[in-house]
């Protein structure tokens, strides 16, 4: 058996020019085991770094598994009287608002079965349907409820995971740490989720979506380039974080309902949205649905106000769908 996890970017930010009134500021580092970049025009060339620093670790206190003494962990091990802070109650108020318009197909309870097979911190389990069904018994956002700052589980062994919108929401964070420090002008990316306000010069900041080649090199080509109008964007895709055993290569994104890797057609699910948080949930239930029931999905809640660029395979061969308002913000790069 292979493991093969590529830290997943899926983005890659675009340079425009420097305007010579302002300073333009580029800071960056480490965290949630990925990189983050920022770049923001600033009047006095504040360093925002040391702060930045701190914000995501409070963030990792509360919302990583990795983290054994975080809020997260703590409930998932069942220990007593554990109060929620805002960070916590903010993704878990948007995981349950998604989870509803999905109809589950977007569910913080698959922690246990991202474990089980082999995704999270835990080494894979041996996997059929026996096992899964066990676990399945676990997986369900409706039993969870928060009571003020008490989170109440239905079941003691249900288990969260934020993975898939901890760090959309994370980038949310930051960009509202600048703008109260009177950064108007900003790009904030963290693990390729990011999102931007303003301009870069008179300019609107860009970014590159990654061509989805499946292999285990780091090689990388860009399929697009989108410009940023005071949006986020986040990708997911089953195309850089995935094992191969016995000839057959299992993804990272799991269907709720089955408890198997989601099988559809979509390779990567680029999604805008008024914010990050947003953004990265709906790329990770993109992949679960599939092209045509997410065609479905945007075209009955157009109220979220989403944008989309899909890369899916059509019977062997690569296509894209590209939502219509975005169709001239972005640039297809072949």
């Amino acid at each position: 058996m292979k493991f093969l996890f590529p830290v997943l970017i899926g983005l890659v930010l675009i340079s425009a020019c420097q305007s010579n009134e302002n300073k333009l500021i580029t800071i960056e580092g480490e965290a949630q085991g990925t990189t983050w970049h920022i770049s923001y025009i600033s009047k006095d060339g504040i360093n925002f770094k040391q702060a930045i620093d701190s914000i995501l670790k409070d963030i990792d206190l509360s919302l990583s598994t990795y983290v054994p003494v975080s809020i997260i962990s703590r409930i998932n091990n069942n220990e007593p009287d554990i109060r929620v802070d805002p960070y916590f109650i903010d993704v878990f108020n948007k995981s349950m608002e998604v989870s509803q318009r999905t109809g589950g197909l977007f569910d913080v309870t698959v922690g246990p079965l991202i474990n089980a097979w082999g995704f999270g911190f835990s080494k894979k389990a041996n996997i059929d349907s026996t096992r899964i069904d066990s676990i399945l018994q676990y997986v369900d956002y409706k039993m969870l409820k928060l009571d003020g700052n008490i989170l109440i589980k239905e079941k003691k062994d249900v288990k969260l995971d934020f993975n898939a919108i901890a760090q959309g929401y994370s980038v949310d964070v930051l960009a509202l740490y600048l703008e109260k420090r009177g950064i108007k002008n900003y790009l904030v990316e963290l693990g390729g989720e990011l999102i931007a306000k303003g301009k870069k010069n008179t300019e609107n900041w860009k970014a590159g979506i990654d061509h989805p080649i499946q292999n285990t090199s780091s090689e990388r080509k860009l399929e697009a380039i989108i410009e940023l109008d005071n949006r986020a964007l986040c990708t997911s895709g089953n195309y850089r974080k995935f094992y191969e055993e016995n000839g057959k290569r299992y993804a990272h994104i799991l269907d709720p309902r089955t408890g198997f890797p989601a099988r559809q057609n979509i390779l990567s699910a680029s999604v805008l949205a008024d914010d990050a948080m947003t953004a990265d949930a709906y790329a990770t239930a993109f992949m679960v649905m599939g092209l045509e029931r997410s065609k479905q999905f945007l075209e009955e809640n157009k109220d979220l106000n989403l944008e989309v660029f899909f890369i899916y395979d059509e019977n062997n061969t690569w296509k894209t769908f590209t939502s219509e308002s975005l169709k001239n913000k972005l640039k297809q790069v072949n």
